[in-house]
Order: C-alpha cells, then sequence, then structure tokens
C-alpha cells in the first residue's frame, strides 16, 4: 500500500490504531502507516496487541510486539483476553474476543486498522461458500465497516501474500509466525495449506477472481438494502422490535431478505436459510397464547404480541434477592440494570416499619391488590395489563418489605405498600440507560 492509496483512505489528522499481531501481515501494515504518518504529523499513530493466551509462546509475542514497537517509536498496549471455544469453536470465539477487546480498548475518534489481505479475502470467500451463505456471506470483509462507534478500516485487501512478503524482505522486516497456521484442523488453515495453493498453481489469479465475485455480491447487498429500507422501517418499532404480520404475506425471498436485515440492524450474525424458516414455523406461526423462544448463538428471538425481539442471552434474576438496609444509599442493580435510591419529594409508599427488612426481588407471583384499584389480581394478569413482555418481567426490580410486595417502580404500588394519611417516600430507578423512572 502506498502512501497515496492512505491517503485516499484515512484523513491527514487520522488517530490510528493497528491491530498487531506480530506477524507478516500486521507488521508490514504498521511498518507503512508508520511512514505515512511521519509525513502526516498532525496525525497519530498506536498498536494493540491481543494476548489469547492459546499458545505457550503467547508470553513471547507479546514481548516482541512491545519491542517492535518501542524501536518504530509506537505506543503498544497488549490487551489479554480467555477463549471458551466450547460453543461456537476455538476460532470463532478467538476472533470474537479480539474485536471485543480492541472495540473496548479504542478511544474518541481512534481508527482501527487490521491488516487483511486478498489472500485472506479469498479464504474469507471459500468459507462463506462452504457454509453455503447467500450474497451477504459471499460478500466477504468489506474494506470499511463499523466496530461499535469506530470505523474498521482493511486497508491490504487489495494486496497478496506474496507483495507483502517482498515489501518485508525488501525492508528488512521481522515477524513471528504463529505455529497454529500448520494446524489443518482449522478449516481456514486447510484452505491455506491445502487447497489455495493448487487453485493459484491452476489459476494464478483465482484470489483476484474470488476478490471481484465477492465486492459483486456487496454491491448487490448495498442495492437491496437501498430498495429494502423503507419497507424495512415501516416494520421496525420504537422499541427495535419488528412487526411481522406483514411478512406472512410477502414472497418468501422478500421476507427473509427483511429478517436478515433486521437481525443485522440489532447486533445479530447472519441468519442461516435454516434459521430464519425456524423463526418463521417456531415463532411467527406459533399459537396465540404461545411464549415462543428460539435461540441462535448467543441471542434468541422471542414474540410478543404480533412483534418480533431480538434478545441477548442474559442469566436469569429470578431467585436474585438484594438486601437494601441503608435507604439513604443508592442500591447498584445487577446486570447494568442500573440503580435504585430512596426519595422523599412524592410519598406514595409507607416507611417500613421497625421488625420490616427492604429488599428487592426480580420475581412474584399469586394475587395481588394494587392501590386504588378494587379486588386483587394475579401477578400474570397484571403484567400483561401493563404490557409487559415475559422476558422483562423478571428484570424489573420490585421492592419487598419481608415476605410482602411493596411496589414495582414506576409501575404500580401494592395496597400494602401504600401511605395513607402519613409521610412515605418513593424509589427512583436510575437505568444504566435512559432516565430514572420514578413511582
Amino acid at each position: 500500500m502506498s502512501a497515496p492509496a492512505f491517503d485516499a483512505l484515512l484523513p491527514s489528522d487520522a488517530a490510528l490504531v493497528v491491530a498487531f499481531s506480530g506477524g507478516l501481515d500486521s507488521t508490514v501494515l504498521l511498518h507503512q502507516l508508520r511512514a505515512w504518518q511521519q509525513q502526516h504529523p498532525e496525525s497519530s499513530l498506536r498498536a494493540l496487541h491481543v494476548h489469547h493466551g492459546l499458545s505457550p509462546n503467547a508470553d513471547r509475542w507479546a514481548a516482541h510486539c512491545q519491542a517492535r514497537c518501542a524501536e518504530w517509536q509506537l505506543p503498544c498496549d497488549v490487551l489479554r483476553v480467555s477463549v471458551d471455544g466450547r460453543d461456537s469453536g476455538i476460532e470463532a470465539a478467538a476472533r470474537a474476543a479480539r474485536y471485543q477487546a480492541l472495540s473496548a480498548a479504542l478511544q474518541p475518534g481512534e481508527i482501527l486498522l487490521t491488516a487483511q489481505h486478498l489472500d485472506d479475502q479469498c479464504e474469507t470467500f471459500l468459507l462463506a461458500l462452504k457454509r453455503g451463505s447467500g450474497p451477504a456471506g459471499l460478500a466477504a470483509m468489506p474494506a470499511r465497516r463499523m466496530l461499535g462507534s469506530h470505523p474498521l478500516v482493511r486497508p491490504l485487501l487489495n494486496q497478496s501474500r506474496q507483495v507483502l512478503e517482498a515489501y518485508a524482505d525488501r525492508h528488512q522486516l521481522v515477524w513471528i509466525e504463529d505455529e497454529s497456521n500448520q494446524d489443518l484442523r482449522y478449516d481456514r488453515n486447510f484452505l491455506r495449506q491445502q487447497l489455495l495453493p493448487a487453485l493459484h498453481q491452476r489459476w494464478p489469479h483465482f484470489a483476484a477472481a474470488a476478490a471481484r465475485s465477492a465486492a459483486l455480491c456487496s454491491e448487490q447487498e448495498q442495492l437491496l438494502d437501498e430498495l429494502l429500507a423503507d419497507a424495512l422501517s415501516a416494520l421496525i418499532q420504537p422499541d427495535g422490535s419488528l412487526c411481522f404480520t406483514p411478512l406472512l404475506r410477502m414472497s418468501e425471498p422478500r421476507a427473509n431478505a427483511l429478517l436478515r436485515r433486521w437481525i443485522a440492524g440489532q447486533g445479530g450474525a447472519m441468519p442461516s436459510r435454516d434459521a430464519l424458516k425456524r423463526i418463521q414455523e417456531e415463532v411467527m406461526a406459533s399459537r396465540e397464547d404461545a411464549q415462543p423462544r428460539l435461540r441462535l448463538g448467543q441471542a434468541e428471538v422471542r414474540r410478543y404480541r404480533q412483534q418480533l425481539y431480538w434478545l441477548p442471552l442474559q442469566a436469569s434474576l429470578r431467585d436474585r434477592v438484594l438486601a437494601w438496609p441503608d435507604l439513604s444509599q443508592p442500591l447498584t442493580l445487577p446486570q447494568h440494570l442500573g440503580s435504585l435510591r430512596a426519595s422523599q419529594a412524592v410519598g406514595q409508599l409507607r416507611f417500613p416499619r421497625p421488625d420490616e427488612q427492604v429488599s428487592v426481588r426480580f420475581h412474584a407471583q399469586g394475587h395481588v391488590h394494587l392501590a386504588g384499584r378494587h379486588g386483587g389480581r394475579e401477578m400474570k394478569k397484571v403484567w400483561q395489563a401493563l404490557q409487559i413482555p415475559p422476558w422483562q418481567r423478571d428484570r424489573l426490580p420490585l421492592i419487598f418489605y419481608n415476605q410482602t410486595l411493596i411496589s414495582a417502580p414506576g409501575l404500580f404500588v401494592t395496597r400494602e405498600g401504600a401511605a395513607i394519611d402519613a409521610p412515605g417516600w418513593q424509589v427512583v430507578w436510575d437505568r444504566a440507560s435512559g432516565p430514572g423512572e420514578e413511582e
């Protein structure tokens, strides 16, 4: 990659961060960007090395990266991650952990650069073909995408490994070799070691041709995005859910295309054709009184009142009990649900008696009597009347005095908890994202 090519991709005052493994590809990229940055002194450059801990040489690789950056007078931080490949396999788990760590380490305004090249693009295309992917999967890796709020740029996608090796030899660069790259149990290594050499020997420009096919698939997907944008926007509700009833009247290809784009917009991985079929048959077409749920990776699709919801998998809070002994101090809730604090601005709740302990729970059942209403109702009916989806019911903090339900902040007060002709207090729920709710 020449300096003019970087000029077309990067602003002259860019804050650049290179994902630096220490291998050939990222070593070449970092060396090239160092030269570019020296020509653009208003820009900045640093490196991040992800320490997966999967190899006995991982510490040595991290030390190599830090030494190389010290030689080039560049900052280099080592990010240590743990990889659990039991669900999705080591390759996918390591990739997910790597990008999560890189994203978390980026500062506002920084651009992340990774060193995937033309041969990597060819491998990604063939792996997608092996999985039976459609145009979205066959589009392989884009040269530019967003990683959270940060641009992720791959400036070497048009460069072959042979070109990178020649650059490294010319500049006498030193890099490390990951021994796992020789392990043919990994699909990408099998392609790299066994299949692609034969393809390149027969058809020397095979990688470039595969990259062109990937680019054409990407163009088709972009066109579909544009053509379906208005239809998708009309189906997506303010809370991100998808009104699916119109999909039942559409052709299968159109309905699948809209479902894919909705899932992508929710941050989900591209679903297989079988997964889309299961969404339609097991979730959308289930009976009216059912509460269907379908797990897809680390998320699940659920239905509530003719709408689909894409929800991350979370540990149940159903049995959690949090003591709140000192109402003058806020109470932090688990799983990033925010915190509760006591206020006497409006006294809707009676104060607890000396023999009553205040606690917060996330599940209630049985008959309850709401303040200001005649008769009692089953807790399930209360949630239905409040239009609370089933999966949210065990994530709402409930105030208890001993074993008695007193209140759900912002939703209701029970007859047993209401302040009548006496001073009282209220609970303010400061959510992790969004304004607090008051009773």
